[in-house]
């Protein structure tokens, strides 16, 4: 698959293209996950390992927008300000979370593994057990960019307008209210979506073997739904990671110029008292809008 037909291509390597910068001095690898149990089984030479759950997340589930935080992480895996950061994960997700992140404190070259870990293993690329030595930087983070976040107030103030949309990327079930941040709601949790969300899983961008689609069929796809360059996009799931994957596609892959990140995703909306919330079984209409109640 060619890469010069997405707005962006260099935001995309591929496993070869990693192959041949593993004694890159101004190249580092990052692998990120939820934990470290791949990383520790063998990992790309070279790699550092992040976890998703204690570098990126909070206690609560909602992101560390720590700047010293981030700054410290990025100086021990031997990060400056100029160094071409390459993501991939276990998780298909993992690498455009981490991309959306690092570019929200502004870290210019950040790019994500096509196919990630599972490609490299299918190509029989090899893996190491040793976690590499890592010679500590400097590193100064920019203030975060509000341009590509979106807090609840904007989302509140993006319903029901005609040249907005949110796009909810998390599992049908999810989104019709059947589970509520992945398992069955319990007592007061409001499980549901967005009132008019358009829901589009997060992996319809992917190929079987989770490699992007193409920019004519990325296109396509999301067009058919309404999801289109001439409307703001807001895109959410349940902690603004599976979010940040259809981000990536939206900006990097089509050129959308106007997308943002609901981060605070469900994990926030349907904690909070007020907010409106729809919710109706898989393949009928919508019946209720709750506005602020725990029916």
């Amino acid at each position: 698959m060619s890469l010069v037909h997405y707005a962006h291509p260099e935001v995309l390597v591929d496993t070869q293209w990693v192959a041949e910068h593993l004694s890159n001095s101004q190249v580092r690898l990052v692998e990120v996950d939820m934990d470290a149990t791949a990383y520790d089984s063998g990992h790309i030479q070279g790699a550092v390992f992040w976890n998703a759950f204690t570098t990126i997340l909070q206690l609560n589930y909602r992101m560390n927008f720590d700047k010293v935080a981030l700054e410290g992480l990025l100086a021990r895996s031997g990060i400056t300000n100029d160094t071409t950061v390459i993501i991939y994960g276990d998780h298909n997700a993992s690498a455009p979370f981490l991309f959306w992140f690092l570019k929200v404190f502004g870290h210019k070259d950040v790019r994500v593994m096509n196919g990630g870990r599972k490609k490299w293993i299918r190509e029989g690329r090899p893996l190491v057990s040793e976690t590499p030595t890592i010679k500590a930087t400097t590193y100064r983070v920019q203030e975060p960019d509000p341009s590509i976040r979106a807090l609840q107030e904007q989302v509140q103030g993006a319903i029901g307008k005609f040249d907005r949309v949110l796009v909810d990327v998390r599992t049908p079930q999810e989104y019709c209210g059947e589970l509520f941040i992945m398992k069955p709601p319990e007592g007061a949790e409001r499980a549901g979506h967005i009132p008019g969300a358009v829901h589009i899983a997060y992996e319809s961008a992917l190929n079987e073997d989770e490699t992007f689609k193409s920019a004519e069929e990325l296109s396509a796809l999301y067009s058919s739904k309404g999801i289109t360059p001439d409307k703001e996009a807001i895109t959410y799931c349940a902690f603004g990671g599976r979010s940040a994957h259809t981000w990536f596609v939206l900006k990097y892959l089509l050129g959308y110029q106007n997308v943002r990140n609901y981060d605070g995703s469900w994990n926030e909306w349907g904690s909070l008292p007020d907010t409106p919330v729809e919710a109706f079984a898989a393949e009928t209409k919508p019946t209720a809008v709750q506005l602020g109640t725990h029916q």
